[in-house]
């Protein structure tokens, strides 16, 4: 069993584990991401930047991180 301080959720179809109490924009650093260059599906629903710093991450959410890259000619 997990301590109270961790939960687990799912990214990009992987399980994780995470501190819990984290909002999405902070689980996301936790995790190695540049929240600026990534777009995130939350439970099924693409959620604004805007939203990031209020939306709590509990227990067995599941997200989808894509990575967004610049470049081309």
């Amino acid at each position: 069993m997990a301590p109270a301080s961790e939960m687990s959720i799912q990214v990009n179809g992987e399980p994780r584990r995470c501190a819990a109490g984290l909002n999405l924009e902070q689980l996301l650093v936790e995790l190695g991401y540049r929240p600026p260059l990534v777009v995130v599906e939350f439970n099924g629903e693409i959620l604004p930047r805007g939203r990031w710093g209020a939306q709590q991450v509990q227990e067995s959410d599941v997200l989808e991180v894509v990575t967004i890259v610049g470049g081309g000619s």
